[in-house]
């Protein structure tokens, strides 16, 4: 390593003390989502932050009140050195008026070797690590040959994708690697993906509730059905294809059965007075890195309109299914694609390896049993991976906290890492191409 990157890992400890009143200043900034439309002005806080930094801005709205930011830093020597995106998100999970916080959640306070807040955790302290960690180089003049973009982006916590638009802006994003840094404890993570979806049964015809004996009784002479009651063929169905895929499919890192299909929220009816003549049921479906959620939604509707088939009713009133969604809080549906980790992959051994350096231990590569942006910067071609300070344990977790040694130690290593893959040479760089 460098002699002047040792000097400036130094300063990490000795200036702890700016690291964690960075992190306080982004805790009090209120964001939680939801209600979320409350980022502006921590986003326009980072922009000017990176923009100090000599990083070029690029903020939008993605809601209004809800812009992205992202910075990017050109490399000296960028044809030839490898890219880096780091990302994070500024939302934070919601808080309930009942919650028994030691103090206000966008309060901080330091005590006992933590500092706690709403987005200590989850995930301020990866945001204030990163943001620091370059500080640091740009304050000291390392130059970075390769390009460094930093995505500061919203909607995280209500599967509103910020990321994706980050992604997809310009014409793209691009880069070498990317490091997600979310909440992970300091290990090296894919994660399986999520998606929620609706299935709904529906009827052609409407019916007073004085005509329900006629249709379940012999020589009743009208062919109806409640919705309702033939949604639990439906919930039988996905419980059945549940079991099997806990049966049928697994994946290294991954508990048993971690495949869930979860009936989440259950709507039907339209008064007492009616025989039920819609159910809508909406469900969350986790699934495994190797999978994709056109894949299980595939299979979903497959097994469930064979179950359809089976009922007299069903055979001639298929179930309908919507799948996915831009918010929770717009549309009410969501998508995290899935992501896995090359253990092999370049970035992910020189990451591992400056982790084993900084901190003194292996390196733990594994998967999340929860879910980040990390999938959509996987979906754009990009080796990622999630790495940053906080458990789970602690993320929305009332007195949310964030261990002052893990941050440390994690700005260290991002620190490194960033130095470190800039100054690495792309393949074929004599031709200046790029290679991911």
């Amino acid at each position: 390593m460098a002699k002047d990157i040792a000097l400036v890992l130094k300063q990490v400890d000795d200036r702890q003390e700016e690291l964690i009143a960075l992190l306080k200043t982004l805790i009090r900034f209120e964001t939680p989502a939801p209600p979320a439309r409350n980022t502006k002005e921590a986003q326009s806080y980072v922009a000017d932050y990176l923009m100090s930094l000599g990083f070029s801005i690029d903020m939008w709205d993605v809601y209004p009140g809800d812009p992205n930011v992202v910075g990017l830093l050109k490399g000296t020597d960028s044809d030839n050195h490898k890219s880096l995106i780091i990302n994070g998100h500024m939302d934070v999970a919601e808080v309930s008026e009942d919650e028994n916080w030691e103090k206000d959640p966008f309060t901080p306070i330091m005590r006992d070797g933590v500092v706690i807040g709403r987005g200590a955790a989850d995930m301020k302290g990866g945001l204030a690590g990163a943001l620091f960690a370059i500080q640091l180089l740009r304050e000291n003049e390392i130059e970075l040959p390769g390009d460094l973009t930093l995505q500061s982006v919203i909607g995280e916590e209500v599967g509103e994708a910020g990321t994706l638009q980050a992604c997809k802006r310009n014409g793209g994003a691009k880069a070498d690697f990317a490091v997600v840094v979310d909440t992970s404890d300091l290990h090296i993570q894919g994660q399986g993906g999520v998606i929620t979806g609706w299935i709904t049964v529906k009827s052609e015809k409407t019916f007073h509730d004085a005509t329900r004996r006629n249709m379940i009784h012999a020589g009743g002479g009208l062919v109806g059905a409640s919705a309702i009651e033939k949604m639990t063929k439906i919930i039988q169905g996905l419980q059945e294809l549940e079991r099997h895929w806990a049966v049928t499919k697994s994946y290294p890192g991954c508990p048993p059965g971690a495949n869930t299909i979860n009936p989440a929220v259950i709507e039907g009816g339209r008064h007492a007075a009616f025989v039920a003549d819609e159910c809508r049921l909406w469900i969350t479906v986790h699934y495994y890195p190797n999978e994709s959620y056109e894949q299980v939604s595939g299979e979903i509707e497959e097994h469930i309109l064979n179950v359809a088939k089976g009922d007299m009713w069903l055979k001639d009133n298929p179930p309908t299914f919507e799948w996915g969604g831009t918010s929770m809080i717009e549309d009410r549906g969501e998508i995290f694609p899935s992501l896995e980790v090359d253990p092999e992959n370049a970035g992910v051994q020189m990451l591992a390896g400056v982790h084993e350096t900084v901190s003194g231990q292996s390196a733990v590569i594994d998967v999340s049993p929860t879910v980040t942006d990390g999938g959509w910067l996987g979906a754009e071609g990009i080796p990622t991976v999630i790495y940053g300070p906080g458990d789970l344990k602690n993320a929305h977790a009332v007195n949310e906290q964030v261990s002052i040694d893990q941050l440390i130690q994690y700005t260290k290593t991002l620190l490194t890492f960033i130095y470190e893959w800039s100054h690495t040479k792309k393949e074929n760089s004599q031709t200046g191409s790029r290679t991911n």
